[in-house]
């Protein structure tokens, strides 16, 4: 969903077929396995060497005269962080590879899909077999089916589901279904929660609108954001003064139910049911875009793991494995108005693509497996709280937060509970801190205003790695 996330298919496919050729084998061999654990002596060669990004600097600089900014979505310039960015070659697990031979662990997991650690064996597999079959269809699959009833089994709120390729359009097509379902053009967004890029988002959005510092942008008309009112994260007053102020004309409430956006913010579970409740009592669809947080806080998502559930839906990330996807869902009466079963339009050339949906269907039957959001979840805490102690130790002004898989900091005192809140981060401090980070081997996401990701492919030795790592950044900042 955020630009900063969105997978290119080509790549990807790319990437596996050099995992079938004979040298993407002996470069996986020299890199380990998801499940390997790091010695200590490998973890100080890492730690020592010297970090190198010839290679990279030469290619971005290349890269700024064919794309816009040197890049496809913009945070990965690095704009809000400063210096350049590093170009992946490749990926395995829980670590990167740069085209200079730099090691990194990765917290970005491709802004979230990779949540079973990169580059799976298992997934892999699957890919492979089914290029043999082709790689789009443009026709319905029986893939399909079985990655739909296994969102619907999981998700409380989702009857039926559309899929589409990215949480951008995901979240296009569930703006539109609610305003034909209520026959009511205004919603309620939150001030720093981001849904994408399409023109009646672009409202004090987050992501890498906020990374820029732009309020909004500009070739969105006025029109477009005409019906776009802003609400305060964690403010139920706010909600209830829109709401009185328009009656009978609120579509939808509409929330990241923990926000990644805008830096990682967790909600007051009151917050979330008074939500529901003011939903109800208006009329209004309340709408969670879980597009992060979809089978990776839970594997029913943020909706499980709070106990509050929306009306309608939307995903993406994990539930494509690594692979372009959205998905928008919800209760049957409003999900039957989408064509054809209804009259509301939408399409796409690669919904459904086969590719997305099995590597979607191999990523959600791994995180089936007992354990694996306990293991998400003693992690994320163990890294969030090491690191919090480093800073808070070393004189800095730090608070952040963590539930299961997803994460992050501030350089503030904190708490942060909107995004007026997280504007008071130390952004300059952050960018030192992201830049001495990487110099050490950790990859963390470039921007203050963007959340980080746990896998299963991760170690305790590479969270320990990681604090360590701080700790020694900490005292030079």
């Amino acid at each position: 969903q955020i630009a900063s996330g969105e997978s290119a298919m080509y790549r990807t496919l790319a990437t596996t077929a050099l995992l079938c050729s004979a040298a993407g084998a002996a470069a996986l061999a020299s890199h380990g396995t998801p499940g390997s654990r790091v010695s200590r002596s490998a973890i100080k060669a890492v730690a020592t060497q010297p970090h190198v990004t010839t290679k990279s600097d030469k290619l971005f600089a290349e890269a700024k005269d064919l794309m816009p900014g040197g890049v496809s979505s913009p945070v990965r310039a690095f704009k809000s962080v400063g210096g350049q960015p590093i170009f992946f070659d490749s990926v395995k697990g829980a670590y990167c590879y740069d085209v200079d031979g730099n090691k990194y662990i990765d917290y970005v997991g491709t802004w979230g899909p990779a949540i079973i650690g990169h580059a799976d064996d298992a997934v892999l597999d699957a890919l492979k077999a089914q290029l043999d079959k082709g790689t789009s269809f443009g026709a319905p699959s029986p893939l399909e089916n079985v990655l739909a009833q296994m969102v619907i089994d999981a998700v409380p709120s989702v009857e039926m589901v559309r899929f589409t390729n990215s949480g951008t359009e995901a979240c296009m097509g569930m703006l539109r279904v609610v305003r034909a379902y209520t026959n009511r053009e205004k919603i309620i967004k939150f001030e720093g929660c981001y849904h994408g890029h399409a023109d009646s988002f672009l409202v004090q959005a987050g992501s890498g609108v906020a990374t820029l510092g732009l309020p909004d942008s500009p070739g969105v008309p006025s029109g477009a954001t005409k019906g776009t009112l802003c609400a305060k994260y964690n403010d139920l007053a706010s909600v209830e003064a829109i709401l009185d102020a328009n009656p009978g004309e609120i579509a939808a409430i509409v929330l990241e139910p923990v926000v990644g956006n805008s830096g990682f913010i967790k909600p007051d579970k009151a917050f979330l049911e008074g939500l529901r409740a003011l939903s109800t009592k208006h009329g209004a669809v309340l709408v969670f875009d879980e597009v992060m947080t979809g089978f990776r806080v839970a594997y029913g998502g943020a909706q499980e793991y709070f106990g509050v559930t929306p009306d309608v839906t939307t995903m993406g990330k994990v539930i494509g494995g690594g692979l372009p996807v959205g998905a928008y869902g919800g209760k049957r009466e409003i999900m039957e108005l989408v064509a054809p079963a209804g009259p509301m339009y939408q399409a796409g050339t690669l919904s459904g693509n086969p590719l997305a949906m099995t590597a979607g269907i191999k990523t959600l039957e791994t995180l089936k497996k007992p354990g694996s959001y306990e293991k998400l979840d003693k992690l994320s805490e163990k890294l969030v709280n090491g690191i919090l102690e480093a800073g808070r130790a070393a004189g800095h002004k730090m608070c952040g937060g963590h539930v299961r898989g997803m994460f992050g900091w501030f350089f503030c005192e904190g708490p942060v509970k909107s995004f007026a809140d997280a504007t008071a981060s130390d952004t300059e401090k952050f960018g030192r801190w992201h830049r001495a980070m990487l110099e050490k081997g950790i990859y963390l996401a470039p921007s203050q205003y963007e959340a980080g990701f746990m896998s299963l492919a991760h170690t305790e030795e590479d969270i320990e790695k990681t604090i360590a790592a701080a700790k020694e950044v900490f005292a030079t900042l």
